[in-house]
């Protein structure tokens, strides 16, 4: 029980095995340092240059190991009561805002957007506090037709939840695997609500594939009006649109109860001046909710993260409105699953070692990153407010900000807070909102809210609250490695750093913690220099390794063997699979060499002011083709990407290497031992690309061009190697 003399909220677990892990960090401290010792102090004649970048490497792998360290050393759980939250605060829930974000109306299927929309507006909570916006970078008309749809669809399917106990409440997830009915009534409701969906979804599949609304249907409402001045994505007027008006006493469903208020927004877009994509979107909202609904909780999801857990909210409240703790915390994270993960995640997606290890560490020392979706914030917190540690019990002030306008009134006099000139002038994008200037603008928003002396949460409940869509081939997850990755380190080197920015403001582990993240792209230099030069060397008979016999031959093989032992458990118990841990280990190898470094580079060359930052949107569809062989867990290389080159080439020189190997194993086996092993897990870790190659014939093949390009790139390595040394 707290002072005030209430049972809290939600509790606070640190995780068990909390000293085992310790006593193991420690002998594996000791195990670096001895490896750092061994390259310190032994410089052979042959081969020197490279045990020199050995040291380096290993160097920097150690120091690395020690950062991330900040994320296991204190992991830290929550549970929530939501039972005592009901009770205490039943009839005064606060409003809630939430903001739905599309951007392209074929990279991101308005079916999927409404999916979204839909599962929000069903949670289970009272519809008169909640309202929900979407904004439609893409200013697309199909988007805002699929709204207009869904809001005439949610007044059947919301009911449909409430009386059925849904989950999850996005009806394509839903009716896919929809159980049994238990009565013939509920088989009927069944039937007409599965009919009613799939009407709404030929007509918007209709319109999506002819490019256009018909005319008839335009004619049915005023709002493609706004589409008349229409001239593209990039320029147009402001398009705001309220759906359903949550006010109006008629905006009811069919059993009589009333709606959630919903609102389209397209922002103005002119060329002339920036719109800082997402965030400028999400910036944009904030202004104009806060004078429609101005709720004192903002939820953001992405237009593919459906809800799948309609109690995420008295979840999220549980923390905000706890009354011994809740003053403190800006902002609660919840992780990111997706629907699509194969059973042995092939391009890792799931970040499950993320997920379920690294941010309950984050849990421990101060909270969380924001990560852009599927989080709970305090509106004021997101508007600059600092945490002075004495707003306990303004919910109740907080609670009802909504206007008395008329919808026509109101869109007149809002309008302008979405226009693209608003923010001239003001201290949007830098001390109000989402920060600009970075791809990953969540992190630095996050980092920022944290300096102002606030702390946030990361909850993962049993039963996953949203599920979104993972990649489904390669090169997009590695696309999206690129651009985490890329943003982070911007982050890394700006005036945003966590080293500087957080210096005095928050913990030095909450510092380490972040610099985890914003050092990814860096780790492909070390990861690059292992992959290929001990090959190489190996394949000119130079050790660089100790030999078996020597002493300094067990802190290598202990470092290994313990550190990989370890990944594997932590990865089992985090509720992966074996194969799923060899496939996260291929894909740590494919974004280190390919997706980071390119990252690297690209950061260096906009520092220089040879390119500009963008923001690239992942793909949520994939061909019919593409998916089956995603279901089957078989890689895609079926484009020709630049990352694919580097991928090839490294395996065809690691495999020319052990091919080299074998033939004089017996003279060199004791000698370089270490290096043999190293050289023959590459090829092993490789397979699929080897079977890209040379062995598939499937369109998800390796294509001709980056095959040869390998193949001589290798074998240029290789020849250059056995004439140098």
């Amino acid at each position: 029980m707290g002072s005030n003399g209430n049972f809290p909220l939600f509790e606070t677990k640190r995780a068990r095995g909390r000293l085992m892990y310790k006593l193991f960090a420690i002998t594996m401290f000791f195990g670096i340092i001895s490896i750092w010792v061994y390259r310190a102090s032994y410089a052979p004649r042959e081969g020197r240059w490279a045990w020199i970048g050995l040291f380096g490497a290993e160097l920097w792998f150690g120091l690395y190991w020690l950062i991330t360290q900040a994320l296991r050393w204190n992991p830290v759980y929550h549970c929530t009561y939501r039972d005592r939250l009901l009770q205490r605060y039943g009839n005064e829930l606060p409003d809630v805002d939430i903001f739905v974000c599309t951007a392209d109306p074929t990279l991101e299927p308005p079916m999927m957007v409404i999916n979204t929309v839909l599962s929000v507006m069903a949670y289970d909570y009272p519809p008169k506090n909640l309202s929900v916006y979407v904004s439609d970078d893409g200013g697309s008309e199909l988007t805002f037709y699929a709204l207009l749809e869904a809001s005439n669809f949610c007044k059947h399917w919301i009911p449909y939840c409430k009386q059925f106990n849904v989950e999850s409440r996005s009806p394509a997830a839903y009716l896919m695997s929809a159980p049994h009915p238990c009565s013939a009534y509920q088989a009927q409701c069944l039937s007409s609500i599965t009919k009613l969906y799939k009407d709404m979804e030929n007509r918007i599949v209709v319109a999506a594939t002819i490019g256009r609304i018909p005319a008839e249907i335009r004619l049915e409402h005023e709002g493609f009006s706004q589409w008349d001045s229409y001239s593209s994505k990039h320029n147009h007027d402001t398009i705001l649109q309220i759906l359903i008006d949550g006010r109006d006493s008629n905006a009811t469903d069919t059993s009589g109860c009333v709606l959630p208020t919903l609102i389209y927004l397209a922002r103005e877009k002119r060329p002339e001046y920036p719109h800082n994509f997402k965030a400028g979107a999400m910036n944009a909202l904030i202004r104009v909710s806060s004078s429609i609904s101005n709720a004192p909780i903002i939820l953001n999801v992405d237009c593919d993260m459906c809800s799948n857990n309609s109690q995420s909210i008295q979840d999220a409240l549980c923390f905000f409105m706890d009354e011994e703790n809740g003053n403190e915390i800006a902002y609660v994270q919840f992780p990111q699953h997706f629907a699509n993960i194969t059973k042995n995640d092939i391009y890792s997606s799931s970040l499950l070692v993320i997920s379920e290890v690294e941010f309950q560490g984050l849990n421990g020392i101060g909270g969380p990153l924001y990560i852009g979706t599927c989080c709970f914030h305090r509106r004021d917190t997101l508007c600059g407010r600092k945490n002075t540690r004495d707003d306990k019990g303004e919910w109740k002030r907080m609670k009802n900000g909504k206007i008395k306008e008329s919808c026509e009134e109101l869109k007149e006099r809002i309008s302008g807070l979405a226009s693209s000139k608003y923010e001239e002038k003001t201290e949007w994008g830098k001390e109000m909102g989402l920060k600009y200037g970075c791809p990953v603008e969540d992190v630095i928003t996050g980092l920022a809210i944290q300096c102002r002396g606030w702390k946030s949460v990361y909850f993962n409940p049993t039963k996953k609250s949203f599920l979104g869509i993972a990649p489904s081939t390669l090169v997009e997850s590695l696309v999206q490695q690129k651009r985490w990755s890329e943003g982070d380190l911007q982050i890394l080197l700006s005036k945003y750093s966590p080293l500087c920015l957080g210096r005095g403001n928050i913990s030095l582990a909450l510092q380490m913690g972040y610099c985890c993240y914003c050092l990814w792209a860096p780790n492909c230099l070390a990861t690059l220099y292992y992959s290929i030069i001990p090959s190489l060397y190996l394949l000119a008979a130079i050790p660089l390794f100790p030999q078996i016999s020597s002493p300094w031959f067990l802190p290598f093989s202990y470092v290994i063997f313990a550190k990989y032992t370890y990944s594997l458990a932590e990865f089992l118990l985090a509720g992966g699979s074996v194969l799923g841990w060899w496939n996260d280990q291929r894909m740590w190898l494919f974004k280190r060499t390919s997706a980071y470094l390119f990252a690297f580079v690209d950061t260096i060359l906009k520092l220089l002011g040879f390119l500009n930052s963008g923001f690239i949107i992942s793909a949520k569809v994939a061909d019919e083709d593409v998916s089956e062989r995603y279901e089957r867990e078989i890689m895609e290389f079926g484009t020709s990407s630049p990352m694919f080159t580097i991928l090839g080439t490294i395996a065809m020189l690691n495999l020319f290497c052990f091919v080299g190997m074998v033939i004089k194993v017996a003279i060199i086996y004791e000698t370089m031992l270490l290096q043999i092993l190293l050289c023959g897990v590459l090829v092993l870790i490789n397979w699929p690309l080897y079977q890209a190659l040379f062995l598939r014939r499937d369109r998800g093949k390796m294509p001709v061009s980056v095959a040869i390009k390998s193949v001589v790139l290798a074998s240029f390595g290789c020849t250059c190697s056995l004439y140098l040394y």
